[in-house]
């Protein structure tokens, strides 16, 4: 089972990957994306650069997708592993979307279509909910994606995911303390093992 965990910046979703290392019994795959591959230090690159051609930006994304699944998410599946994997493909489809968005009509369409045909969907995805403003000020707005505006749009975007998606995503309010969103994630990932 690939279980993924959603949701702007600032809302919680490392904090919990990394809680539930704790909290889940084996056999269990933790991941995460971008990767710590050469993939993912490029995209770590172009985060960095407020210049970055947007286009060229979904691409890296996708190429370091494309190499986490074939390197870590689909061999850890096949062993029968539960994969955790902090941030995946609806991260690029909300993110890319809202990058996009001045560029291509329904950008958020264009990303899915690129990744339809190689990418391995979700089993269930946990999606932390926070108001932009929260999430640009819990993560300090230290990158061009931190920005409540921008938070904004990508926050649409995964509400447009879900609707597509309902009984994929399981919506937590990551408004509440830690505690309580990391038990509210521990029961959902729980009730879905069952």
């Amino acid at each position: 089972m690939l279980v993924t965990l959603e949701g702007i910046d600032g809302s919680g979703k490392t904090t919990v990957w990394e809680a539930l290392r704790g909290e889940l019994d084996d056999p269990v795959t933790f991941t995460r994306e971008p990767t710590d591959s050469w993939y993912g230090e490029a995209v770590g690159r172009s985060i960095r650069d407020d210049d970055a051609d947007p286009l060229a930006e979904l691409f890296l994304y996708t190429a370091d997708h494309a190499d986490h699944l074939s390197r870590v998410v689909r061999p850890a599946l096949e062993e029968g592993d539960l994969v955790v994997s902090d941030r995946y493909s609806d991260s690029r489809y909300a993110y890319q979307g809202a990058t996009l968005s001045e560029h291509l009509d329904d950008a958020l369409a264009y990303v899915q279509r690129i990744h339809e045909p190689f990418t391995r969907a979700p089993n269930a995805t946990l999606y932390f909910d926070v108001p932009p403003e929260t999430g640009a000020e819990r993560s300090g707005a230290t990158n061009k994606f931190e920005t409540a505006d921008y938070l904004a749009a990508v926050r649409e975007n995964y509400e447009r995911l879900i609707a597509a998606e309902p009984d994929r995503f399981v919506r937590i309010d990551a408004t509440q303390s830690p505690d309580a969103v990391r038990e509210r994630a521990v029961d959902a990932i729980h009730r879905l093992r069952d």
